[in-house]
């Protein structure tokens, strides 16, 4: 039986390092890092996500703002925002939600904002600066993930580490960071021949694919590190019934919300694994936290501070 390797312990270091380090650059510079949202249309998930992150700067000390524009905003309207934002000094951090609404292309919406205000590191010099090994703002979630192998105290450099997926959020960006700390990197996807093999090759196995409890325990090398940061919907209350057995909690999702939470790793991997992180409460509480971080990161960035 492995051990559940949850993400509120090392997300509030991270937090408290953040609210001490915002008000000793407030006792220095007078100014506060300040974090903007654009939020695009009106998807509940989305508004929800940006009221956590608004509530999070305020709980630590920095500004939080959030833009909602409508849905039907076109992309010169958007240009014509983040612009603004670029040119607004109190703003350190510019986040700009997705996905957002099908006539506005995101890449290019994300290629708008400044690099050096980009806290979800995802702008293609951030990306550039990343695979560089050079100083700069990373994603956040890949960021979360590095912080939760280090809670596992298993360290990734000479370890075989296997991604399942390959987006541009996690799967491409994680797979820079862990080659910058040393580690062996294979990136696996859905044209993988013998993706259980490989996997059960890995030493920390990286989920990231969005398939609900897509890895089962043949993927899975005993003892191994496995972080999973995918997370479904799942409504049907024989599959919760198969991967939860009587689980109250997960009983009362179902009763509650409709659905419960499953991430792409099937839990019962507990049974083989050294550590897995659960879902929810595994990598999210560190997405939230790194973005403060790295909110804070560039507001030291832009001024040239330690």
């Amino acid at each position: 039986m492995g051990v559940w390797l949850e993400g509120k312990p090392p997300a509030d270091r991270v937090r408290e390092f953040v609210k001490n380090e915002a008000q000793r650059l407030r006792a220095v510079t007078g100014a506060i890092p300040g974090l903007t949202a654009v939020l695009v249309g009106d998807n509940k998930s989305s508004l929800s996500y940006v009221r956590t992150k608004e509530k999070a700067c305020q709980a630590l000390g920095l500004n939080g703002n959030i833009i909602h524009m409508p849905v039907e905003t076109t992309m010169d309207t958007l240009r014509d925002q983040i612009r603004a934002l670029n040119d607004d000094d109190s703003v350190d951090g510019i986040l700009v939600q997705l996905p957002l609404p099908k006539q506005l292309e995101t890449n290019e919406v994300i290629g708008w904002i400044r690099p050096d205000k980009d806290v979800d590191g995802i702008h293609p010099e951030s990306l550039g600066l990343l695979v560089q090994n050079q100083p700069g703002l990373r994603p956040c979630t890949p960021m979360g993930v590095l912080e939760l192998i280090k809670e596992s105290g298993v360290p990734i450099e000479g370890r075989d580490v296997v991604i399942i997926g390959r987006s541009l959020i996690v799967g491409k960006p994680l797979a820079a960071l862990v080659t910058n700390a040393n580690g062996t990197v294979t990136i696996c996807h859905s044209k993988t021949r013998d993706l259980a093999g490989t996997a059960a090759r890995a030493d920390i196995l990286i989920a990231a694919m969005g398939k609900a409890a897509f890895v089962t325990r043949e993927f899975v090398k005993p003892g191994a590190v496995v972080i999973d940061v995918g997370t479904s919907a799942v409504s049907d209350p024989a599959t919760i019934r198969t991967l939860f057995g009587d689980d109250p909690l997960r009983a009362k999702d179902l009763a509650d919300k409709g659905y419960t939470l499953v991430g792409d790793v099937d839990p019962r991997v507990i049974d083989t694994a050294g550590w897995l992180t659960p879902v929810p409460k595994g990598v999210g509480p560190l997405t939230i936290a790194m973005l403060m971080k790295n909110t804070l990161e560039a507001f030291k960035l832009r001024r040239g501070l330690p």
